[in-house]
């Protein structure tokens, strides 16, 4: 597997994303501070940035959301990070998270995720639900890069990993995988000309910011496990940090979700 360099300025350029991974970069939060530190994962930028505003300019009040991943949100929160919400791409991470004793309760599902095969612009690459343009190209030998989120920690990556065995895909592609350190560094590198393509979330593959980059296709939900994402609020929270999370389960908020490809769950 290989790594991918030179691609900060693209990245930068296109979706100004600000994706924070390290708790030693994140300034402390003293207790009179009113901005809640929330932690996201990176499959939701653009829906939760729009929902962030939404917020904001109903209730007046401001949160500051970091974006990665969820397997490493879940380290730092049991480091003593200063997050008093977490939106997680997988709801086992909460599930561990409540065993342990660092979220208030259980929490809720928030959303329901979704894969999309992704091209970039001038990509040789055909796409479709199966996968038989991957598979052509592979056997071709034209396929050299291949970009996914880290299977180990990020569930769009392990789903992204489900889905490629069971399609016969996996083995055949280990030498051609470029792996994204979270869900929204695998977009980048999908859609950066730099491989030939990728899988990543849906609603990334929805965002404006990547239509103008490349195309996209949704992949069927019965190829891999679902991705219920779920969150709960720490130990830490504060009022503004309870209000956001009762903003989340609003409607409008759900229309957001929507409109990015997330389904609602169930009732």
């Amino acid at each position: 597997m290989h790594g991918v360099t030179g691609l900060g300025k693209i990245w930068s350029l296109v979706f100004s994303l600000a994706l924070s991974f390290s708790v030693a970069l994140m300034p402390a939060v003293s207790r009179a501070e009113t901005v809640p530190a929330i932690a996201a994962a990176a499959n939701i930028k653009f829906a939760l940035d729009d929902i962030v505003k939404n917020f904001s300019a109903e209730t007046g009040l401001k949160v500051r959301v970091s974006y990665g991943s969820s397997g490493n949100f879940v380290a730092q929160i049991q480091h003593g990070a200063p997050f008093e919400l977490l939106l997680s791409a997988d709801e086992r991470y909460i599930h561990e998270l409540q065993k342990a004793g660092f979220t208030r309760d259980e929490g809720v599902q928030y959303a329901v995720g979704r894969l999309a095969l992704v091209a970039p612009n001038k990509s040789p690459l055909t796409l479709d639900s199966e996968l038989n343009g991957v598979k052509a190209l592979l056997a071709a030998g034209k396929l050299e890069r291949f970009a996914i989120a880290n299977p180990e920690h990020a569930p769009y990556g392990e789903r992204a990993r489900e889905l490629l065995q069971k399609l016969g895909l996996w083995d055949g592609l280990q030498t051609k995988l470029i792996l994204g350190e979270n869900a929204s560094q695998a977009a980048q590198f999908a859609v950066s000309g730099s491989t030939q393509g990728g899988i990543i979330p849906l609603s990334l593959a929805l965002a404006p910011q990547f239509k103008a980059l490349g195309q996209s296709i949704a992949l069927p939900a019965e190829l891999h496990g679902p991705l219920y994402q779920r969150m709960a609020l720490t130990p830490k929270a504060g009022a503004t940090a309870e209000r956001f999370y009762l903003y989340l389960q609003s409607d409008a908020a759900k229309s957001v979700f929507v409109q990015y490809g997330f389904g609602l769950p169930a009732q």
